[in-house]
């Protein structure tokens, strides 16, 4: 199993974080760093200070070196697809081709109430994901100067997003969720890697045969994907190795230990310690 951290940039500081993502920089067992998408604490106490994820990882590209970052995940409905993608580039640019584009449906109607944003119902909501992701790919695509599109809620006309990421052919694709009928679906044709969010092992090996099944039926190999789980931090190590070392049994790629504030990076070194046992490629 290989490995990353996740800070939620709520009830925090930018300076607490900032320490946090630059230790780990420094500890090569963690190989990836991420954030979520809100505008407001979630899960937790609404009221106090919650930083805008995107503007979080243009500062991180500059201030991290090594470490590939990414947002766990994008909410589609928060953005036009065209601009997301622009941002995208645009960040991976800044980090010296580091970024990871996380991508999802978006679910959070009370958020999307206070802000005015409009959450589409569900199958719309869908539909708009798979048109928004492949107008993603078109524009962040290296070697594809101009991007068409024609779908029912997107379009792109000899559209440019300019200046192209470094990766190729495309930044990675991070697609989140576990919905067998239209997220996996979803993750099959277009992601590099797929966050399975909130599953028992269990429930992750049930998800990942639907997803084998989604790959099977267009002829796309399934060892393209990357999967990862979110391993919860909770101070105690054994616990950490024993979940990392479950999920990692079960096939996983990738465990993304999430730190909850106060954020300090006090603890990673003995947990990078106790995780290097599982450290694969």
């Amino acid at each position: 199993m290989r490995f990353g951290i996740k800070t939620a940039p709520q009830h925090s500081s930018w300076s607490e974080m900032l320490a946090l993502w630059q230790a780990a920089d420094d500890i090569d067992i963690f190989e990836s760093a991420w954030n979520f998408d809100h505008f407001e604490p979630i899960f937790s106490d609404r009221n106090g200070p919650c930083l805008e994820g995107w503007s979080m990882l243009a500062a991180m590209a500059v201030a991290t070196k090594r470490i590939r970052i990414g947002c766990q995940v994008s909410a589609m409905p928060y953005r036009h697809p065209s601009v997301l993608a622009n941002m995208a580039a645009t960040v991976d640019v800044i980090s010296g081709g580091r970024l990871e584009v996380g991508l999802g449906a978006g679910w959070n109607q009370q958020e999307s109430d206070m802000l005015g944003i409009t959450l589409p119902p569900l199958k719309e909501r869908f539909d708009r994901f798979d048109e928004g992701v492949e107008m993603i790919v078109k524009l962040l695509t290296v070697d594809q100067a101009l991007a068409n599109f024609t779908g029912k809620h997107y379009s792109l006309t000899d559209a440019r997003c300019e200046p192209k990421p470094i990766q190729r052919p495309h930044p990675p694709i991070a697609i989140g969720g576990n919905g067998p009928t239209r997220t996996l679906r979803t993750v099959a044709k277009w992601a590099q890697h797929w966050n399975s969010l909130g599953d028992s092992v269990e429930g992750w090996k049930a998800n990942h045969e639907i997803l084998l099944q989604r790959c099977a039926e267009i002829g796309r190999d399934p060892k393209e994907i990357a999967c990862s789980v979110n391993l919860r931090w909770k101070g105690d190590t054994g616990l950490l190795v024993a979940e990392a070392q479950a999920f990692a049994e079960a096939g996983v790629d990738i465990g993304i230990v999430v730190f909850a504030p106060p954020h300090t990076p006090e603890p990673l070194e003995k947990i990078a310690s106790a995780l290097a046992p599982l450290l694969r490629n």
